[in-house]
């Protein structure tokens, strides 16, 4: 990752009333263009102004440069808007949704008679490109009652909407993120005419805008999709085009690459080409089947995770994939999860010949989480202080019923089998084991080959919990210690919590730079109360146990998709599904590259015999292609002198290495789990 830009020490400016903070900006003699270049200033209270922005008092406000997070969403928000109008340019019919800001980018939303093609795009390209270049100003401007805004939005059905709305009062629009209405008064933004002062376009917007589409200095239109207006079935559907824009060319470039990378990296893609798992139409969306190859990750995934519990003291459990509905009754989710659960199955009614009901049914649900199971398991006889920490862990499938627009392969699937322990605790005991798990948690991701990590503080929704407010304020206090003790950056999510409990979660960054959650650690005392867990103190008394949820990787087949896409497909050789190919180069050496193949499996190696009949260099680009860690060919004078070579998935090799070294060198990397892609240079036997 690189080093965060160096800004201008002074990063904060007087503006004094009746200045604008564009001017106060450049007497400060801060950075007026280039990928510094400051766009707005944020006020005392946090909200951005535009650099147009006058006080009516003395105000300090800091600078925000063009290559900070919030200089380069200004930065996105303009460019939406400088889209809108190439839109309407090329399309005049186009009626306009809404255009914000996001992650890397921006989108905006147009109703239009037909879909936006790759052609349609390039044009709008070039058309943005000519309304950047005319360095049109950005303008600010009130309107002084809603009645006015409609009378100039008469033509824009969806802007009026989004006035009436505001008129309403309704929260049914996030405002201050699509940035579309101001906090307060109803706002447009006019893109002026550098040398007429002519309004040349306009759009309903709350801003705040770059000065002028100078700023724009990079930017790219990225495709088109079918959204409904507002996110709403219910409602029309629109069409969107997504674009990027950066604080230069150089960083647009370097996202452009990193996309072409991620796509490379796309575990959908490469589950296909190394025949690792799918997802059959038959089955349904978002619930994936493991081939073989993938069935053999997955099992070495699964064992040393077992492993490390077994040392650390957990104790394996198993529970079942359905449940009558009172469960989670009782545990609350039917009444606060219930959207992310498939619906019930009536069964187990009994009904007579007369159709008379002899016995009522019952609903039974496909289980969202372990936990409600694992407390009975606890519940199931009584407890005494000694027997705690008591750590449950499972391998348990739970399924749930993510909207068909969020499924995405193995990272958002709709069944997949979670890591999943409960730990109950004293209250005594709970800081230690936090604590204790978080290193636990680490260790094991790093084990994995993932090493860069935050953590990410979530707390309570104030709309949305259970629970009284000690026991938050407690059980975060706890979350938020262990957090600041690991030496981890911590960062603060508010609200972020599940209603029941908050939360840790482990964030961690793959080898493209990307973030990733992984590991998340809960501190309830809801459940315990719910279920009526106890425990008797050492004083004879019946005290209630704090319950500690972990899911390490957060479900098997997401940290499967992860490290698909971390390690490009080439996984380390502990866990590749095949680990050597041995490959004769003619039929006289068959024999010879067997026995080699009969030492490794009696080391506990996977190896496979490529004796068919493709030449050699089409041999080693197949397996290459398959990304296996370990080539070993052998020619005649490789048997001659009890040898084989390397050949490795860079391409680099070395030759004639006895069969005894050769077997050695290779059980001791996957004993030893190497993450690393062996090479020539880094590998341990003789060159």
């Amino acid at each position: 990752m690189s080093a965060p830009p160096v800004h201008p020490e002074s990063a904060r400016v007087r503006v004094p009333a009746g200045t604008t903070a564009g001017a106060a900006v450049r007497e400060a003699g801060l950075p007026t263009s280039g990928p510094s270049a400051v766009v707005v200033v944020r006020d005392a209270e946090g909200a951005l102004r535009d650099l147009a922005w006058s006080p009516d008092a003395d105000a300090e406000v800091e600078a925000v440069g063009a290559d900070t997070d919030d200089g380069r969403s200004v930065i996105r928000h303009s460019a939406a808007h400088v889209l809108a109008q190439a839109v309407q340019q090329v399309k005049p019919e186009a009626k306009l949704g809404i255009g914000p800001p996001i992650t890397d980018g921006f989108y905006y939303d147009f109703d239009v008679d037909t879909p936006f093609t790759p052609d349609d795009l390039s044009k709008l390209e070039s058309a943005m490109k000519k309304i950047i270049k005319s360095g049109q100003r950005f303008s600010r401007r009130r309107f002084d009652s809603l009645d006015e805004a409609r009378e100039e939005l008469a033509g824009e059905p969806y802007k009026l909407e989004l006035i009436d709305l505001k008129g309403g009062g309704s929260d049914d629009v996030d405002t201050s993120e699509v940035m579309e209405v101001g906090e307060g008064e109803l706002t447009i933004y006019d893109n002026v005419h550098a040398h007429t002062g002519d309004t040349i376009w306009s759009d309903l917007c709350r801003g705040p805008h770059v000065p002028t589409t100078k700023f724009i200095p990079a930017f790219k239109l990225m495709r088109s999709a079918a959204a409904y207006w507002r996110g709403s079935e219910k409602n029309p559907q629109l069409q969107r085009i997504y674009g990027t824009a950066w604080e230069s060319t150089e960083q647009l470039d370097a996202y452009l690459t990193r996309l072409a990378e991620a796509e490379r990296r796309d575990h959908r893609r490469l589950g296909s080409e190394l025949d690792l798992f799918s997802f059959p139409d038959e089955i349904g969306s978002g619930l994936p089947v493991f081939h073989p190859k993938g069935g053999i990750i997955r099992r070495e995934m699964e064992d040393y995770s077992r492993r490390r519990h077994e040392e650390a003291g957990y104790e394996f459990v198993n529970t079942p994939h359905i449940t009558k509905g009172q469960l989670f009754e009782t545990s609350g989710h039917l009444q606060w999860y219930a959207e992310g659960m498939y619906p019930g199955m009536h069964l187990d009614a009994e009904v007579g010949p007369d159709g008379e009901v002899r016995k009522p049914g019952q609903d039974y649900y496909l289980k969202p989480m372990n936990c409600p199971m694992h407390n009975l398991i606890y519940r199931a006889r009584g407890r005494s202080y000694r027997e705690l920490p008591l750590r449950l862990f499972e391998f348990g499938t739970v399924y749930r019923y993510e909207k068909s627009g969020v499924v995405h392969g193995l990272t958002r699937a709709r069944g997949f089998t979670q890591d999943d322990a409960h730990i109950y605790v004293t209250a005594d005991q709970l800081q230690d084991e936090i604590k204790s798990l978080l290193q636990f948690v680490l260790d094991l991701l790093r084990d994995y080959g993932l090493d860069d990590f935050y953590l990410e503080l979530s707390t309570r929704n104030e709309e949305k919990y259970v629970g009284t407010d000690e026991e938050w304020e407690a059980a975060t206090e706890a979350l938020r210690r262990a957090a600041e003790d690991s030496g981890l950056e911590l960062v603060l999510d508010p609200g972020g919590a599940a209603f029941y409990a908050p939360k840790i979660s482990v964030q961690t960054k793959d080898a493209i730079g990307r973030t990733w959650q992984m590991s998340t650690i809960q501190v309830d005392m809801q459940l315990p109360e719910l279920f009526d867990l106890e425990y008797t103190a050492p004083d004879g008394t019946r005290q209630r146990p704090y319950m500690i949820h972990r899911a390490l990787f957060g479900s098997i087949e997401r940290f499967f998709g992860v490290l698909t896409e971390h390690y490009a497909g080439a996984f380390p050789a502990w866990l590749s599904p095949v680990q050597v190919v041995a490959i004769p180069v003619t039929d006289d050496q068959v024999s010879h590259v067997e026995g080699v193949a009969k030492a490794l499996r009696s080391r506990g190696i996977r190896v496979e015999v490529d004796a068919g009949d493709d030449r050699m260099q089409k041999k080693i680009r197949t397996h290459t292609l398959q990304k296996v860690p370990f080539m070993l060919l052998a020619g005649a004078r490789d048997v001659e002198a009890g040898a084989v070579s390397f050949r490795f998935r860079d391409g680099t090799q070395v030759n004639g290495v006895p069969v005894d070294e050769a077997v050695d060198a290779i059980a001791g990397w996957v004993e030893r789990r190497e993450n690393a892609s062996p090479t020539a240079e880094g590998f341990p036997v003789a060159h």
